[in-house]
């Protein structure tokens, strides 16, 4: 009895889950927000745009000594050169922070690199890089910021080069995480995939919203044609939530079964396996 009733709360967890907040966590954060649903925010602040200082601060916490050292080093050179030097020294501190995976301190030095000299690849590598920071991170009132600093970026982009598909998806993607209008977002997905109809990027992105809208149907559909080309432990387990919800139970336990199989995460490996024994009764 106490098994089936925690099974019961798993289920209701995992459709509130998928239903609210899809767009804006991925695989990980269903299986932390399953762990301990206690500590959720509830309400955001207003986004404040986030300083270069502070991020680097921030992203220094915790970094190997001679890896700090560097940083500090190259920003110490940064601060008293001006133009192209700057700029050069920008990309070799961008460089530093992809290293380590600190994406925000990152995205800041593309932006005042794009500032600099205003180029769309510039633009582009902010606007990817902001995504990256604000992908998977807790702290909501930062990932709202980010998102809109991402906005921002993708947008100069687009403003640039309006043939980008990169940045049109780019684009919607973060519109569809960081606006009130997701709509915008999600047409301007639409405009990439009928240019390209196996775009990755724009594919994932359409299917997360139609888990989260309910249209499981177009859910499955954008997710066969993702792992058509990136198979990953994301992707199935985002299929195998689509069949799940319109009953397609076999479907549904080969597709986690494979999102166990590529997951390296083993939190996610026993809440797959949890969804299997729920399934197959």
């Amino acid at each position: 009895m106490k098994n089936t009733k925690q099974i019961q709360i798993v289920v209701v967890a995992v459709v509130l889950l998928v239903m609210g907040f899809l767009v804006l966590r991925p695989v990980k954060g269903l299986v932390d927000q399953d762990k301990n649903t206690a500590g959720a925010a509830t309400t955001e602040a207003p986004a404040n745009q986030i300083s270069l200082a502070a991020a680097s601060e921030a992203a220094k916490r915790g970094l190997n000594p001679a890896i700090l050292n560097e940083i500090t080093d190259l920003e110490a050179k940064a601060d008293k050169a001006d133009g192209e030097e700057k700029v050069e020294i920008y990309q070799q501190l961008a460089d530093k922070w992809n290293d380590v995976e600190k994406f925000a301190p990152q995205a800041l030095l593309y932006e005042e690199m794009a500032k600099i000299s205003p180029k769309f690849e510039l633009w582009l590598k902010a606007g990817n890089a902001y995504r990256k920071a604000y992908t998977n991170l807790q702290d909501s009132t930062t990932a709202k910021a980010l998102n809109q600093q991402a906005i921002v970026a993708y947008e100069k982009a687009v403003e640039l080069n309006g043939a980008s598909l990169d940045a049109k998806t780019g684009l919607g993607a973060a519109m569809v995480t960081g606006t009130n209008n997701p709509m915008a977002g999600i047409a301007l997905l639409q405009e990439v995939v009928k240019a390209e109809p196996k775009n990755l990027e724009a594919n994932k992105t359409l299917g997360l919203f139609s888990l989260q809208s309910r249209q499981f149907d177009k859910a499955i559909e954008r997710f066969k044609t993702v792992i058509e080309q990136k198979p990953d432990a994301e992707s199935y387990f985002y299929l195998a939530t689509g069949y799940e919800n319109i009953g397609m139970k076999n479907e549904a336990i080969a597709a986690f079964g494979k999102s166990k199989e590529l997951a390296s995460d083993p939190s996610l490996s026993q809440f797959i396996d949890r969804r299997i024994e729920e399934l197959s009764k």
